[in-house]
């Protein structure tokens, strides 16, 4: 029993002090101070566990921990989301918007002009689609970390050939960099990105050098449309309630699996939901996917990479990139 108890409150100060080295990224010698006291107190309580006779140490250590762990569990709780933050330009602003009979509107929409990953034309737009010419659903994967990690992007299509694409992303604040150990301990808030093809696709491709694929995914018209519904309802939610990334629950492919869910419910759970890489298998797996005899054959034609970098001016860029992926 007190073996367990001693493993329990190692767990417990491995967490505190991840917490702390995240929250206190640029405070680095309050963060040391912190992280060095949580340890001292850590250690002092699993002495105590372990040599039980000496009842001084115990009480002592004891007190200390439980006061400790209230301190810690209080100031995690204060630490809320908020949209009021000096936020990097490609996040600065967050989608929103509204439906009247078939037409939605989105304001917000980005459309920024990419000449490298620091440099770019900033373009926000509003935007109105009609609902009645919703006509397909599009699952963007774009590699950037080895084949099982990619960023999970949905493109609804509409037949005037015009598309919008959602993006569940990290709202990043300006100094913040990339860290998927910050996306379990509040580094970030969620964001949903509301943006045109050749923005954030053409960004990915063409700039940061991604490797993408797009993938038809199969859906009756009245699960395309709830689809896109979810997404505004979800943005419109951002807007009037904050919430953190987190790198498991609230990431950019589980929170597709939740909306998908209300709308199919049912759908089975997967490891693939976690490693966004091989979401390609387990939508051939349900049935998603269609135009290909094997899921070999659909990823072959679904990268679009080599296409879209033959095209740096962007020209036509939706089409170029959807040339040949089965389904379509």
């Amino acid at each position: 029993m007190i073996i367990t108890l001693a493993f329990i409150v190692i767990a417990v100060f491995i967490w505190g002090t991840l917490a702390l080295w995240v929250q206190f990224t640029r405070q680095k010698v309050r963060r040391r101070l912190l992280i060095a006291l949580w340890a001292l107190v850590s250690a002092l309580f699993v002495a105590a566990l372990l040599n039980p006779t000496i009842e001084p140490l115990q009480t002592i250590a004891g007190i200390t921990y439980t006061l400790s762990i209230l301190a810690l569990v209080y100031w995690w709780r204060t630490i809320r989301a908020a949209n009021d933050r000096n936020w990097i330009p490609d996040v600065s602003r967050q989608a929103h918007g509204s439906l009247a009979g078939n037409t939605m509107t989105i304001e917000n929409v980005r459309n920024f002009i990419w000449h490298s990953p620091e440099h770019f034309t900033e373009q926000w737009e509003t935007r109105q689609y009609d609902l009645s010419k919703l006509t397909s659903v599009d699952l963007v994967l774009s590699y950037w970390s080895g084949p099982a990690i990619a960023h999970a992007l949905v493109s609804f299509g509409f037949n005037d050939d015009e598309h919008l694409v959602f993006s569940v992303e990290i709202r990043r604040k300006v100094g913040d960099a990339f860290s998927e150990l910050g996306g379990f301990f509040k580094m970030y808030e969620l964001s949903i990105v509301a943006a045109d093809e050749k923005d954030v696709l053409f960004v990915r491709s063409n700039i940061r050098q991604e490797d993408g694929y797009l993938y038809r995914v199969h859906m009756a018209p009245a699960a395309r449309q709830s689809l896109l519904l979810a997404y505004l309802d979800e943005a419109n939610r951002l807007v009037h309630t904050p919430r953190f990334y987190h790198t498991i629950t609230a990431n950019c492919t589980t929170l597709i699996f939740r909306m998908m869910d209300r709308i199919v419910p049912g759908l089975p759970l997967n490891w693939r939901l976690l490693a966004s890489g091989y979401l390609p298998e387990y939508l051939y797996k349900v049935g998603a996917l269609r135009g290909a005899d094997s899921i070999k054959e659909y990823r072959n034609r679904a990268r679009y990479t080599d296409r879209a970098r033959a095209n740096p001016d962007g020209s036509n860029y939706s089409r170029v990139i959807r040339d040949g992926v089965p389904g379509i």
